[in-house]
């Protein structure tokens, strides 16, 4: 059973820096695609960043060049480092995983995830 939990997150102002971290378990790293999706009140979820187990990573045009997506195997945890944060960065973000596909792929279509962690809020404040 894959279980994710996350951690981190909170307020900072504009141009702060956040990293979120996602504990993964019951994941094979044979094969899997893991990512980052963000809900911000009233849209839809937004692939942020996205991993896949052939080494490629992926990112949203809006955060590309300030988020970075790594996985680190040791530990078993996904991150999310996210520097100069925006207003419009503030969102619910969610690590999501699955057992097969390219990140790429995924990133335009978050809802495909099959395993989720629980959200945290992330907030940049003007």
């Amino acid at each position: 059973q894959v279980q994710l939990v996350q951690s981190g997150g909170g307020s900072v102002q504009a141009g702060g820096s956040l990293t979120l971290s996602c504990a993964v378990s019951g994941l094979s790293y044979n094969s899997y695609v893991m990512g980052w999706i963000r809900q911000a009140p009233g849209k839809e979820r937004e692939g942020v960043a996205t991993i896949d187990s052939d080494g490629f990573s992926s990112y949203a045009d809006s955060v590309r060049g300030r988020f970075t997506i790594s996985l680190d195997k040791t530990r078993n945890t996904l991150y999310l480092q996210m520097n100069n944060l925006k207003p419009e960065d503030t969102a619910v973000y969610f690590c999501a995983a699955r057992k097969s596909g390219g990140a790429w792929f995924f990133l335009k279509k978050p809802k495909d995830f099959d395993y989720w962690g629980q959200g945290t809020q992330v907030t940049a404040t003007s």
